[in-house]
């Protein structure tokens, strides 16, 4: 980070106290740091201490010119290598993802193009407020990185989502990013297939899954930060694209595996996280069923294997499955891992309490082609993916052969 320009944008939160421990945090390893604050963040905590900590003028009224030839917000918004905002309270969130510019840091974010990552603090409700998560899906559409909030005692008194990251974590991710050092997947495109597929009945019913796409989220995520360009096939809309991430929308299993066929020649690397679906109803109709005296017999059809498909081709990339079982998890991973020609099964017990859909966490263990396994504790998705990337990392740096 020597040298690095980091323009650090301070809104209205209980959490600004952490954002003085930033400054101090990145100025120690080695980046030049401003700070613009909005009128709400100075009741927390005064310019002064951001003065003296960044050793630099901090910035806070838009109509304050502190060099006359020059205007503030145009000038600290081409000189940043990186804009950070931390904490981002609910309002800026807000009126960056409408385009709203009326203080000094509204007007200096929408004036840069320098790379913006956003660092929520917030009540969890507010957090979880379905407004609040429509602007940040646009600011991840508009290319903009999010620092996810920590989990704890908040301030409001409430136990949950919405703490501010804690400045080395944060340090250290922006750290990285500035890493000049070749990325560990450089050069390789990963297809990552994430979520539950829908299986249409009639315009109002479906058949689908529990999955939620956030371990496929979270592994098309860290596959991007470690240098692969992704392709990231999913049903699932709810979920922010990751930034760097090409999303590819589908809905049935014929829609997945149609796509996957398509592209998996342009991949390195195959990871299905997806629940597909093994059945698809034989017959659909175009207008919603009525209700009939007796029962209703739905006929299904075995959808096409995609893992197997991939593994039968004689180009086959490098191949990694998922399993979710509720028992017997080693036997059938093996027989999954043999049977698919997979390279690596990725098996988890989802009856277990921290590993099953929808969940923050999980608890994985890794069969390898070699014989290798690898048991993981319980971890956050992020955290999994990463370890299951390295596992791939280190198959591949050892001289993989299809």
């Amino acid at each position: 980070m020597l040298g690095k320009k980091i323009l650090l944008c301070v809104t209205g939160g209980i959490a600004v106290y952490k954002a003085a421990a930033l400054t101090s945090k990145l100025v120690q390893a080695g980046a030049e740091v401003k700070v613009a604050m909005t009128k709400s963040a100075c009741q927390f905590v005064t310019p002064l201490t951001f003065q003296a900590l960044s050793r630099n003028d901090v910035y806070t009224d838009i109509f304050e010119e502190k060099q006359p030839d020059k205007i503030a917000h145009i000038d600290l918004a081409d000189w940043a290598d990186l804009v950070l905002v931390a904490p981002a309270t609910a309002n800026m969130i807000g009126k960056m993802a409408n385009g709203i510019a009326d203080d000094m840091v509204t007007t200096t974010i929408l004036a840069t193009t320098a790379p913006v990552w956003v660092a929520p603090a917030m009540n969890v409700h507010m957090y979880d407020h379905p407004a609040v998560r429509r602007n940040i899906e646009i600011l991840y559409e508009y290319g903009c990185r999010f620092i996810e909030p920590g989990e704890g005692h908040l301030a409001c008194g409430y136990v949950g989502k919405g703490r501010l990251e804690e400045p080395e974590k944060i340090t250290a991710l922006i750290a990285d990013y500035f890493d000049s050092g070749t990325k560990p997947l450089s050069g390789k495109t990963v297809l990552v297939t994430a979520g539950p597929t829908i299986e249409k009945i009639d315009p109002v019913r479906y058949l689908t899954n529990r999955s939620s796409g956030k371990m496929g989220f979270a592994i098309a995520e860290e596959a991007a930060k470690m240098g692969a360009h992704v392709l990231l096939v999913t049903s699932v809309d709810r979920l922010p694209a990751p930034a760097g991430v090409e999303r590819l929308k589908v809905q049935s299993a014929a829609d997945m595996y149609e796509t996957v066929m398509g592209l998996y020649k342009q991949a390195d690397i195959v990871i299905k996280s997806a629940a597909v679906a093994d059945y698809a109803p034989v017959h659909t109709s175009d207008r919603k069923l009525k209700k009939q005296p007796g029962p209703l017999v739905l006929e299904l059809a075995r959808t096409k294997d995609i893992l197997k498909e991939l593994g039968e081709q004689p180009d086959k990339p490098y191949l990694v499955g998922f399993a979710a079982e509720t028992d017997h998890l080693e036997q059938y991973a093996l027989e999954k891992l043999e049977k698919k020609r997979a390279d690596m099964i990725v098996a988890n017990n989802v009856s277990h309490e921290g590993a099953g859909f929808a969940g923050d966490t999980n608890i994985v263990t890794i069969f390898k082609r070699d014989g290798a396994k690898i048991e993981l504790p319980l971890l956050s998705k992020h955290e999994t993916a990463r370890r299951i990337l390295q596992e791939i990392c280190t198959t591949l740096e050892m001289g993989w052969a299809k």
